[in-house]
């Protein structure tokens, strides 16, 4: 995707990205701080974090690396603490950390399950508790103001040997909706990104041979999605004026059909 927008409509924004040590998250906070954003990125791959770092200043941005296992709640509200200590409270968090762990269902691979309810599940609800507070005063204050989740057209297609992790996707995608009946009154903008296939390391976590061969089989075929795209579409969603909420966008490769 071309760059849509220009400038610094984000000046002023303090970003917080999680997940975002490689591939979307990694991207958008690279985005984001070219936009104008002081971003703060997690994820536990602090050297990986530290590169995007690098980055970002690299490009003039301004950026703080927290090397955090958003699963730890105690660390995540730490964090959010030393973001607001460094930066003031953040208006703009795209809950982005997940993991995709295909499998059948009477494989009974109950660790790849429970991994995936960890971390897409409550590792994003740790975050969301850490840093609603940020986000509500953030707009009390008269600030644009988003907690963008990031889900999956996983959530709503049918894909046989996905069903735990297209249940967690769900979950996000909902939540997300729920949310916006409560905070959308308090001018907090709630929304959910829903990626096709995206040309990224999550699917080198599939090991399924099924699952793994209609992934590489897209990957090859058509023209996927790649990261900047998921950035560029992020920064929109917070770049919009404050009174618009997109609230759910799916974002697909044109020629994708599943």
């Amino acid at each position: 995707m071309s760059a849509l927008l220009s400038g610094s409509p984000l000046v002023g924004r303090v970003a917080v990205v999680s997940g975002a040590s490689s591939g979307m998250g990694a991207a958008t906070a690279e985005r984001l701080a070219e936009l104008g954003a002081t971003v703060v990125v997690l994820a536990r791959r602090k050297d990986k974090l530290e590169d995007v770092v690098k980055n970002i200043e690299a490009a003039g941005g301004t950026a703080l690396a927290l090397s955090v296992d958003v699963t730890d709640r105690a660390a995540i509200q730490t964090a959010a603490h030393q973001v607001a200590d460094r930066f003031g409270k953040a208006d703009l968090v795209f809950n982005n950390a997940g993991v995709q762990l295909i499998s059948g269902i009477e494989e009974l691979k109950v660790d790849d399950w429970q991994r995936q309810i960890d971390l897409n599940i409550t590792g994003l609800m740790n975050v969301i508790a850490a840093f609603l507070p940020h986000l509500t005063e953030s707009a009390a204050q008269g600030k644009p103001t988003d907690l963008i989740n990031t889900s999956s057209i996983a959530a709503t297609r049918i894909l046989e040997k996905f069903s735990i992790y297209s249940g967690t996707k769900a979950y996000i995608s909902h939540l997300t909706r729920l949310l916006r009946v409560e905070l959308g009154p308090k001018m907090v903008r709630v929304a959910t990104i829903e990626p096709g296939m995206v040309d990224t390391e999550l699917p080198d976590h599939v090991t399924d041979p099924d699952a793994s061969k209609l992934m590489a089989d897209l990957i090859h075929d058509i023209d996927c999605l790649q990261s900047a795209d998921i950035a560029e579409t992020v920064a929109f969603m917070a770049a919009v004026p404050r009174h618009v909420n997109l609230t759910e966008i799916t974002i697909m490769p044109t020629a994708q059909a599943i």
